[in-house]
């Protein structure tokens, strides 16, 4: 490798989003976008309040009950 090549010092790291030709409002829509598939405003909410653990432990069980009612339901469709 050659030792003499260095990285630029903008690298960029995250999400981000480039504004072309002074349109702002076009650029906030696609960070909006890219906030939203990459599950950050989920879990910025979930973390917003603190949650006891054993409340945690019960949310979660209850979305695998639920998740697991789907899947029989399902199943019982394919039949």
């Amino acid at each position: 490798m050659n030792k003499d090549y260095k990285k630029p010092s903008y690298e960029k790291r995250g999400l981000y989003v480039e504004v072309r030709g002074n349109d702002v409002a076009r650029a906030l829509r696609k960070l909006k976008k890219l906030v939203n598939a990459e599950g950050m405003v989920k879990d910025m909410r979930k973390k917003e309040f603190y949650e006891k653990p054993s409340a945690i432990k019960k949310r979660e069980k209850a979305q695998a009950r639920k998740r697991h009612l789907k899947e029989l339901e399902k199943n019982k469709e394919n039949l």
